[in-house]
This record gives structure tokens, sequence and C-alpha cells, in this order.
């Protein structure tokens, strides 16, 4: 078989590396047509061989040109100008881009490639905040797709359409354009280099808006396609960091935390735009864990790669106890972020950081904007997330009957989701509305599932703060001294445990001002004058 016959063969069984060895051979002796240089350079994109796939690419312009084929010469410029793009090389690929620009202007072909340059100008529009522009580029570029039955084109139009409707909040009608344009990637329609970038492009999407059963559905299935190409490079990093987030979900730490690891190692070298979300991934097992300096190390290698770490970072300043630093973090992040992608899950931080730092006005803002934004469209995960915060908040404030059946929605939709540290998250809040209802058998209940949860996944500060509010709840002996009653031998026992008064605030879901009175009622009832005094009282009744 010759090479031309080799790689050609290589290249329909997806044996990438073996149709670079072929076709490079040939391309090192000159005769090698426009089309083997396609597709060398598209299998050398596919190994990770930037170098070589650019040169190809290059050598398939200037072919076009010498054979005056205009629109084969503009898409040419326009890979070279994409992939540079992809890359981060951001000169070389304005300067591509620039070059197919001016070729349209003074050539005007008749085929499709003009319709490529209005995708990048597309994505430009979308990251300035011109998504009406975007959306109008998009449109315009699947008209000429559909003219000249470019599949490809078709599926960067679709893509772009979705990207454009979601960034206008119209989330429900972008993502029927995400699901048209994986039909045309699963069906085997597009080229591999457009079939990767669809599948990763739609899969952060549908994870941006948090529709995590889209986005497990594709994550999968883009496994699946990877795995079928061994030697494939470009995607697998992102595909990993995606994997991690969805077992991360479900509940599958451990295996959560090898794709996180593997990505980081894929996504190095060269840094690839994704590393810093893979750091960020990895942190936020760490935090879950309770592993805090683990966690913070990697939130700092995220946002050195470009990754914000939010709302992970204010999250971790309250496991460890900060709360004025995670407040003052995600008020700075609610003031920044106006993006809807990322906007839901700094809500819902906020109104477990303020409910903790007894902040309930801003807290429940937090969680009505929440609910705002959970009822623009049907997505199960904002609408549990509304749910638990709507319901927490009003734990927090003293109407656990108000809370209950919020708190049971957000419970039914965590079933739905199998994800399990959610849902016991959820029935923690639901034990504490039993308990102030009266219905301390229900508690017990809630809490023992609740921290049967927590221990198999290894939340271990989820657990330690149950155990801290278990052992508040422990019943009192009959009566109670002093007169104490049943909240004030809760925060006796806090108290007794060298907990603040922030920190009770924060175990028992109430403000700290109203902590404060209730050590003040203990002291004068109890007639000391401190907390060692007091703690002393707790010993000798057995309150501690």
């Amino acid at each position: 078989m010759s090479d031309v016959d080799s790689g050609r063969d290589a290249y329909g069984r997806q044996a990438w590396s073996e149709a670079v060895n072929a076709l490079a051979s040939l391309s090192e002796t000159g005769e090698i047509d426009v089309d083997d240089l396609e597709r060398l350079a598209v299998a050398a994109y596919l190994i990770g061989e930037d170098e070589q796939c650019a040169a190809a690419f290059d050598r398939a312009h200037h072919a076009c040109l010498t054979a005056d084929d205009m629109d084969g010469a503009v898409r040419f410029a326009f890979w070279l100008g994409f992939t540079f793009m992809i890359r981060g090389d951001m000169a070389q690929a304005g300067g591509w881009l620039a070059r197919a620009g001016r070729m349209v202007e003074e050539h005007d072909p008749v085929g499709s490639a003009r319709g490529y340059l209005l995708i990048p100008a597309a994505l430009q529009a979308i990251d300035s905040g011109d998504a009406a522009t975007a959306e109008a580029h998009a449109a315009e570029a699947s008209v000429l797709a559909r003219a000249h039955g470019d599949g490809d084109l078709g599926a960067f139009a679709t893509l772009a359409r979705g990207q454009a409707l979601t960034a206008m909040g119209d989330s429900a009608t972008g993502v029927t354009f995400f699901d048209d344009v994986m039909l045309s990637v699963t069906s085997g329609d597009l080229s591999p280099i457009v079939a990767g970038i669809v599948y990763c492009a739609v899969i952060d999407e549908c994870v941006g808006l948090l529709d995590v059963r889209r986005a497990a559905e594709w994550t999968d299935i883009l496994s699946r396609w990877c795995e079928a190409q061994p030697d494939l490079v470009p995607y697998r990093g992102q595909c990993l960091v995606h994997r991690s987030q969805m077992l991360q979900l479900h509940g599958e730490w451990p295996a959560a935390e090898v794709e996180a690891d593997e990505a980081i190692v894929r996504l190095t070298a060269p840094p690839h735009p994704a590393l810093g979300l893979a750091c960020y991934q990895r942190g936020e097992l760490h935090r879950l864990r309770g592993e805090l300096v683990e966690a913070e190390a990697d939130y700092r290698e995220a946002n050195q790669h470009g990754y914000e770490p939010m709302p992970g970072l204010p999250l971790l300043r309250l496991a460890a106890g900060n709360i004025d630093a995670a407040a003052a973090g995600i008020a700075r992040a609610m003031s920044e972020s106006t993006a809807v992608r990322n906007r839901a899950s700094i809500l819902a931080a906020a109104v477990e950081i303020l409910g903790a730092a007894g902040d309930h006005e801003r807290g429940r803002t937090a969680s009505a904007e929440l609910e705002d934004i959970a009822t623009e469209g049907e997505v199960p995960l904002l609408a549990a997330m509304a749910a638990h915060a709507a319901g927490a908040m009003l734990v927090a404030v003293g109407e656990p009957s108000a809370a209950l059946p919020r708190l049971r929605e957000a419970m039914e939709h965590w079933r739905e989701l199998e994800m399990p540290y959610e849902g016991a998250r959820t029935r923690v809040q639901i034990g504490l509305a039993c308990h102030a209802l009266g219905d301390v058998d229900s508690c017990a209940l809630e809490h023992d599932a609740a921290r049967a949860v927590f221990d198999e996944l290894g939340a271990r500060p989820e657990k330690e703060r149950l155990d801290r509010l278990r052992s508040s709840r422990a019943s009192e002996p009959s009566g109670r001294p002093a007169g104490l009653t049943r909240r004030e031998c809760e925060v006796l026992r806090l108290v007794a445990a060298g907990r603040t008064n922030r920190q009770i605030g924060a175990d028992l879901v109430i403000s700290e001002h109203t902590v404060a009175r209730h050590v003040q009622n203990i002291f004068a009832k109890l007639g000391v004058s401190s907390r060692a005094a007091a703690t002393a009282f707790a010993y000798e009744h057995g309150l501690a």
C-alpha cells in the first residue's frame, strides 16, 4: 500500500498518528494534493502536533492560491487563524483571520468560506457583551452553510446561535440549538476538529447553565468518543474536567479527584485555557472533604491560570470559621458577577454565608434573586438550589412551618438528580425545622440520614458541624436548671464547647446578635459574669 493510501486509510480509521506518519512522509516528497494536506493538518492537530498542523494548513492555503481557488484559500486561512486562537496565540490568529477577511473583500469567493469568518466575529461579539450582533452573525453563517451544504459551518453557526441566545438570557431557546448541533455530532456528519469543538462547547454551556442532566449525558458520549481515538489530545483534558464535575455531583468523589488530577497533567504542557478550571475543580473536592490547605493552594493556582475561584474561596473561608472574610468575598463577587451562568452558584453560596453571618436581610435578597433565575427556565438543579436557599433562610429567621415545603421540594429534586451531598445538606435543614416545631424524633431521623451520607462521602466539615449541632440538641435534664429555656441550653452547651458567638450563630443558624442576647440572659439566670463560670455551671449540671 502506498503512503497516500496508507494515510487515507489510517485517517478513515481515526488512527491519527498513523495518518500523520504516512501523510508527512508523502508531504516530504512534495507529491501531495490539497485534500491530503488537509487530512495531514487535521490529524496533526488531533495528536497535538500544532506546528505540523499549521505547516500543512499553510501549504494547503498557498496551493489554493496557486490554483486560483479563493474559496479554499479563505477556508484554510480561517483554520490557521482559528487553531491559533484555540491555542491562545492571538497575534498569529488575528493575522490569519485578517488576511482571510481581505481576501473575501478583494475576491468575493462564491463558496461558503466567507461564512466561517462570521464565527470568530460572533464569538468576539459575545465576549464584548453584544449577543444580539453575535446572533445575527451566526444566523447569516447558517444561511451560507445551508446554501452550500457545508455541515461544519452549519454546526459552528448553530452552536454560536445557541451561545448568543443563552448570553441574551434566553437559555430555553439556546438549549434547543445545542441539542440540534449535537445531533450533527453524534451522527458522524462533522469533521473531527469541529466535532471536538462542539462537544466541549456544548458541555461547557450546559455546565454553566447548571443543566447537569444534559451535561452528564454529553460528557459520557464525549468520553466514549475520546476513548475510541487513543492518540487524541486536544479534547481529553477538558473532557476529564467535565467528567470530574459530574462525578462530584453524583457523590463519586475519589473518582472525581482522579479525573481532575489527570486533567491537570494533560492541560499543563502547554498550558490550556481549561487549566484554571481543572485546578478549581480539584480545589472544590479538597474543600468538601475539609482539606483546607490543599484547597487554598488549588484556588490560588486556578487564579494564576485565569479562573477566579468563586464561590469556592469564600466558602473555604466559611469552613475555616472566618465569616467576615467569607462575607466580604461573596459580597464582592455578587457585585461584580453579572453573567447568568455564574450568578446562580454565587447567590446560593451567598445565602449560606450571609445566613452564617446573621445578615438575613441580604441573605433573603440573594435567595429571592436565585428564585427569579430558577423560574426563568425549567432546570431541576436551579429549582433545587432556589428551594434549598429559600427554606434555609426561612429556618434562619424562625419560620419553620413555611420552610418545610420548600426544603422538601429541594429534597425531591436532589433525589431525582442523584446528588447525595446536596440532599444531605437539605436534610440537615429539614431536621432543624422539625426541631423548631417540637418534632424531635423527625429531627433525629433526618440528621441520622444526613450524617450517614456525610460519613460515606468523607464530607468532614459538614459531619463535624452536624455533630456539634446534635450535641447542642441533646435532651436537657428534666425541668432544665436555673429556668433556662431549651434554646438557652443549646447556646450554653456550645459556649461550654469553646465556640464564639459567631460560631454558635452559624451552628444554630441564628444571628450573632441573637446569640449575644441569649448569652446575656444565661448569665443573668445563672448569676455569673463570664463564659468560664457559665461553662463550669454547664459541666456541673450535665449540660456539656
